[in-house]
């Protein structure tokens, strides 16, 4: 628990600094971050005997995210992502050569690195620039808020009251009863935060905080789906007492996408 707590400290430390820090410590702190829960995920893989292609796939994950930087930055046209058919390509070609008795499984899972990992990471990112297409830390700050606040409720109500099993195939500690305490910390914060960001009103707020409970959850269990799958514990090791990246993401990874619609559709 001693160093549960720790790594949480500072790793929450540098998570709000990469935040603080301006857009570009922003930028490159999640570029970075991006391509390696997007390595580990592919490490996690071939523990199942799969063989994705992580070096053209490393590359074209570092061209998705900063063609989005680009976007925001350089007002990049969206013509630029056609850069990227070369890499796509490549994948095919490059399984041609190996003497592999499943590659079109290498094949997919190269392409499901980037659905599940790398885009997820660019809508998150992609929140920092929502607010008159400028550099503004209230909607990732508050996403992360949120999805924390979610995640300690969860863990308080369910060990207080939980009883019935939201999933117990996937995930038996999770509860209906944590669901809905970690939906009601996440609303509880999201009134907080309002009162502080004027960005939108505390309703929008609320319904911010409640596809973040929902979808941060519904990432949880599909995370862990996966590693049942994999029979694996943990999706790696680099957080002393946390795990990997992804088992400190999964939420974020779902919840992005869905977030970044919801606020664009209301800005818009």
């Amino acid at each position: 628990m001693k160093t549960r707590t720790i790594t949480a400290f500072f790793f929450t430390i540098v998570m709000l600094g990469s935040i603080f820090l301006g857009s570009y410590t922003y930028t490159v702190f999640y570029l970075i971050l991006s391509l390696a829960t997007l390595y580990e995920f592919f490490s996690l893989i071939k523990t199942a005997g799969i063989r994705p292609h992580r070096n053209i796939a490393l590359a074209a994950a570092s061209l998705i995210f900063l063609i989005t930087a680009g976007l925001h930055y350089l007002q990049f046209e969206t013509k630029y992502l056609l850069l990227l058919v070369p890499l796509i390509f490549s994948v095919f070609i490059s399984e041609l050569y190996k003497k592999e008795k499943i590659p079109f499984a290498n094949i997919s899972y190269t392409f499901v690195g980037f659905i599940y990992v790398t885009a997820p990471f660019c809508f998150f990112y992609s929140l920092g620039f929502m607010v008159n297409e400028t550099y503004n830390f209230h909607l990732p700050l508050s996403f992360l808020l949120m999805l924390w606040a979610n995640d300690t409720g969860a863990y308080l109500f369910g060990s207080k009251w939980g009883n019935t099993r939201l999933f117990e195939r996937h995930s038996p500690k999770k509860s209906w009863e944590g669901f809905f305490g970690g939906m009601l910390t996440s609303v509880f914060v999201s009134y907080i935060l309002s009162c502080f960001f004027k960005d939108m009103v505390p309703l929008l707020w609320a319904g911010m905080a409640i596809l973040i409970a929902s979808f941060g959850t519904l990432g949880d269990l599909v995370e862990s789906m996966l590693k049942r799958s994999l029979n694996a514990k943990d999706s790696g090791n680099i957080l002393p007492g946390h795990g990997g990246f992804l088992d400190r993401f999964d939420g974020l990874l779902l919840a992005a996408p869905v977030v970044y619609a919801y606020i664009y559709l209301i800005l818009n």
